[in-house]
Parts: structure tokens; C-alpha cells; sequence
């Protein structure tokens, strides 16, 4: 007796059960029985929340034709270029293992105001393998400015004056200076770090002023701009990791 009514009851609430297709993040299974109406919410579980966020947030697709709308594309990539291709053109100056005429020859000097090269004020000479020697008989008023800029380049010189004439033994290839042109490698990759960025935040700035355009162009240019010179940065680094792998023999 007991067991037939229950079946009288469940019954037509089964054959009236509707399953809703999952739309958002939950499912509905909504029960009827007679003019009763029961929802039960099936929601999704936390993990797959942040999975569906995380697919929205995707790499930033650069597009030069909007972003010149707002911006001098190629002024900004050749800004860019030009703080990699410095970083590169310091490391071929000044991080030999081995402290050559030529890197010395380069060596940028302040002097009243002005930058030369070394070679510019002074006749240089490689005596022999170990021993450079710089002769200022015609400047000897720059010898101070020199020697900050040799102590200061980051090749591990030592040179040693003589009147007007410097003598610049060539240190050999120690584990010690190994790791001292690697330290320099870094503070000049920081550098060109600094400068992509300060151009990267420069463009920003220029932009979130402008009044004649819409808050979604700038908002979606200044985002191509970070994109774009992430790939910049990247390069960078790749180029400085190359370096420093060479100068500590990895």
C-alpha cells in the first residue's frame, strides 16, 4: 500500500523533470510537480571559472594601421632599435675578454663638456701583447678624464702613468674578470632596459592626453604599445643572456 503511493507521487514528478542546456557557467534543472516549481542551480566549479577568464585575456594583437591613428609607428620601433643597437655596440667596445688596441681606441671620453674617442686625443700603440701604451704629448690636460673613463669602462684596466704617457698592461683572462664583464654586461643591458621602457611609457602619456579620440582607441593603442615593445625587451635580454653566457664560459 505504502510502496503504490509513493510511486503515484514520484512518478509524475520524474515525467515532468526538464534539463536547461548550460548556457553561462551553471546548468538548471528545473522539476515540476503540478503548479509547483523547484530550480536547482548546478554551478561551475572554481577552476573552470578562472580557465574561461584566462582565455580572455589572450596575447594583445598589434595592429600598425590603428595604432598609427594615435602613434608614429615607425618612429617607435626605430627609437627601440636604436637603444638595442647601442647596447650591442657597448658590448662589442667594451666587454672583450681580451682588452684589444681597438676597444681602447673607442673608449668614449668626457672632456670640457664634449664626448671623444680616445684616438682623438691621444696616439696609441701596442708594444706588445701585454702592454698598451697611450702617449698625450700633445693633450696632456685630458689624462685625469681619461683615466676616469678607462677605471670606469668596465675592462678591467689598470693602466699606470709616466709623465704624459699612459701604460696599460692587458689583464689576462681570469675567472675574476670573467665575472666583472659580466656585472657590466648587465648594468648596460639595464640600461637599455630603462631607455625601451621610458620610450614605451613616453607614447603612453602623449596618448592619455589626447581629447580628439575616443577612451577604447587610446585604451587599445596604449596596450598595442606595450605589446610592441615587450617584443623589444625580449630581443634585449636574449642578446644580453647570449653575452653573459660567453663572457662566464657557459
Amino acid at each position: 500500500m505504502g510502496t503504490r503511493l509513493l510511486s503515484r507521487f514520484i512518478g509524475p514528478v520524474l515525467m515532468n523533470t526538464r534539463i536547461l542546456p548550460n548556457l553561462t557557467h551553471e546548468s538548471k534543472k528545473i522539476v515540476y510537480a503540478g503548479a509547483n516549481c523547484t530550480t536547482i542551480r548546478n554551478y561551475a566549479k572554481s577552476k573552470d571559472r578562472g580557465k574561461d577568464r584566462k582565455d580572455k585575456g589572450g596575447k594583445v594583437e598589434i595592429n600598425p594601421a590603428m595604432m598609427s591613428e594615435l602613434v608614429p609607428v615607425d618612429k617607435l620601433k626605430g627609437r627601440c632599435q636604436n637603444a638595442i643597437e647601442k647596447m650591442k655596440d657597448d658590448f662589442a667596445k667594451n666587454l672583450s675578454l681580451r682588452s684589444t688596441t681597438g676597444a681602447i681606441d673607442t673608449l668614449r671620453i668626457r672632456y670640457d663638456g664634449k664626448d671623444y674617442e680616445l684616438q682623438e686625443l691621444a696616439q696609441i700603440v701596442r708594444k706588445n701583447p701585454k702592454t698598451i701604451v697611450i702617449n698625450f704629448s700633445s693633450f696632456p690636460q685630458v689624462i685625469p678624464d681619461v683615466l676616469k673613463a678607462i677605471h670606469s669602462s668596465g675592462l678591467n684596466l689598470n693602466p699606470q702613468q709616466d709623465g704624459t704617457t699612459l701604460y696599460v698592461p692587458v689583464p689576462k683572462v681570469t675567472k675574476e674578470h670573467r665575472e666583472a664583464l659580466a656585472k657590466s654586461a648587465k648594468a648596460l643591458y639595464i640600461n637599455c632596459r630603462d631607455a625601451i621602457k621610458d620610450i614605451q611609457n613616453d607614447y603612453i602619456k602623449k596618448n592619455k592626453k589626447q581629447t580628439s579620440v575616443s577612451e577604447d582607441l587610446v585604451f587599445t593603442v596604449n596596450k598595442q604599445i606595450i605589446a610592441l615593445c615587450e617584443e623589444y625587451l625580449n630581443e634585449a635580454k636574449k642578446i644580453y643572456e647570449t653575452k653573459h653566457n660567453e663572457l662566464l664560459n657557459k
